[in-house]
């Protein structure tokens, strides 16, 4: 990946109220990913843990 481009994948995580967002939120941690499985498998192991998505 060229140096300076933006990962292709994002997600921003609230742990405190267990909210995950494909934006950047108040109060949310980053979490930036190049490899699309890993992506995916976290999306569904929020969902797994009932982690709401907005």
């Amino acid at each position: 990946m060229p140096e300076g481009s933006a990962p292709p994948w994002r997600l921003w995580v609230d742990h405190e109220r267990r909210i995950v967002s494909f934006h950047p939120t108040e109060g949310s941690q980053a979490m930036e990913f190049y490899d699309r499985e890993l992506f995916l498998h976290c999306i569904d192991e929020y969902a797994r843990r009932q982690y709401r998505y907005q």
